[in-house]
């Protein structure tokens, strides 16, 4: 069954994204290629004086609920938007973002205001089963970013809660604003981006068949990536060719304590994905996007490497159950139409990796910051910040991670496939760097057993094949053969 999807935006550490503001970003952002991304259609230029002619006969590009892309409104920031003004201003925000992608609205996109506090209380993550929450937990402690002492739904709902500033629902048909005030002032980005998601979703749909996560970074990938594109074409042309509202400064969200590694891998398709924006317009500027949204990227690797789409397909990874009687293994909630296992891909593989540069366990770290930070000029690269093209990952094929439970604790194997055995050895090599980063130490039997105090104690074995590598996890040495008997 294809499910509804919620695009968000989130403001994460050193990044911007669609009006959220972080250290070191500019408020908003432009297009540094000076690409033009107006496409070519039949709309008309009006020019950009600022007088607009009257209303047309029939709708078109450029012109939505009574406001042209290029008229000045009148409107007052310093105390937020009133009903009115936020109408207006929607209305002028949709005619540019049409103007600019080349697509009609179908239909006028309500805006909606909550709060914060209300935002956090929908996203708290209560209604998640037991299976589920173990299952999660124990993949993002395969990752090393929570510990068996957290909840990983708790986290990732809390990360959210305190950087969303806005979000489109594809259920709803609306954007919804998240703001502390009745009368919020919107951020240009913010209201820009979510509107193509709405835009998006009538021109071609967002319900999507992906489930797993790295079927959703491919999918997301498109999704985010033509939606951070048409937002910086918009805000390069405010001030040059465009009057813009100017707004005072707004909050980059409700602060809070975000994970380092989790908000890195979820930046992914807005980082990455308009760098595959850029290539299909190459191809055949926007109508090889438009196409796209009948074949969306397989996954991450597509999206990191856009002269791979659409040829690329993952691998399919077999993984046999091999645990003894006393380990069963984990399968999420039957309802939430997901599989029972998961597929821990490249980018989640390249944001494991970065987060050694910024936790608080280690000194140490397995990649450089110039490794997986973009800098431009000894600036961060606004526009693509992160890096997730790594050695270590490059060569990623497919994976499949089972979950296992005793009853009081959990275990897990992991297989990945890779496209030749150097690109194994590498990523072998890599991960056992990262599980000593974590308090690993080799045996001499060749695992590894994790130092007490580490939020990650236990014990891993990191076997070669060939071109696969099948990582075993158990709470003690001993109990790794029960988990999957090699």
């Amino acid at each position: 069954m294809r499910r509804p999807f919620a695009l968000t935006v989130l403001c994460v550490a050193v990044l911007l994204l669609a009006g959220c503001q972080a250290p070191g970003s500019p408020t908003d952002q432009t297009d540094p290629s000076g690409d033009d991304l107006t496409p070519d259609s039949s709309a008309v230029d009006y020019g950009n004086d600022g007088s607009a002619p009257a209303a047309p006969d029939e709708d078109r590009l450029g012109y939505e609920n009574g406001y042209w892309y290029n008229e000045s409104l009148s409107v007052t920031t310093d105390d937020g938007l009133n009903e009115t003004e936020r109408d207006a201003v929607v209305a002028r925000t949709m005619a540019r973002v049409e103007r600019i992608r080349g697509l009609e609205f179908q239909e006028t996109v309500p805006v909606s205001v909550i709060s914060r506090a209300e935002y956090r209380n929908n996203t708290a993550g209560g209604e998640a089963g037991e299976s589920l929450r173990r299952f999660d937990n124990a993949k993002f402690e395969a990752l090393f970013f929570i510990g068996e002492d957290r909840d990983s739904i708790a986290v990732q709902n809390s990360n959210r809660g305190e950087s969303v500033l806005g979000y489109y629902s594809s259920r709803r048909g609306e954007i919804v604003i998240v703001s502390d005030s009745e009368t919020p002032t919107i951020s240009r980005g913010t209201l820009a981006h979510e509107l193509v998601h709405a835009l998006q979703d009538q021109q071609f749909g967002l319900a999507s068949d992906a489930r797993t996560r790295d079927e959703v970074q491919g999918r997301n990938g498109l999704v985010e990536g033509d939606a951070v594109a048409v937002t910086q074409a918009y805000t390069g042309r405010c001030g040059e060719e465009w009057d813009c509202i100017d707004r005072p400064d707004t909050s980059s969200g409700g602060g809070g304590d975000r994970h380092f590694g989790i908000n890195f891998m979820q930046y992914f398709p807005y980082s990455d994905g308009p760098g595959l924006i850029s290539d299909l317009r190459e191809r055949e500027d926007w109508s090889a996007v438009n196409g796209a949204y009948d074949d969306y990227p397989d996954g991450a690797v597509e999206v990191t490497y856009p002269e791979r789409y659409p040829g690329w397909e993952p691998e399919s990874v077999s993984l046999a159950d091999r645990s003894s009687d006393d380990w069963e293994r984990v399968r999420p909630s039957t309802d939430r139409n997901r599989p029972d296992y998961a597929v821990v891909g490249p980018s989640a593989i390249a944001s494991s990796m970065a987060y050694t540069i910024a936790d608080d366990y280690n000194e140490s770290a397995v990649v450089g910051t110039r490794d997986v930070i973009n800098y431009e000029d000894g600036s961060l690269d606004s526009d693509d910040p992160y890096n997730y093209d790594l050695p270590a990952t490059d060569g990623w094929e497919g994976g499949r991670m089972h979950v296992y439970d005793n009853g009081s604790e959990t275990a897990y194997v992991w297989k990945t496939t890779w496209t030749s055995e150097a690109d194994a050895r590498e990523f072998a090599d890599a991960w056992a760097a990262v599980i000593a980063h974590w308090g690993g130490t080799r045996t001499a039997a060749g695992q590894w057993v994790i130092e007490e105090g580490s939020p990650y104690t236990d014990a891993i074995a990191v076997r070669i094949d060939g071109d696969t590598v099948t990582i075993v996890n158990a709470p003690t040495t001993d109990e790794l053969d029960e988990v999957h008997d090699a």
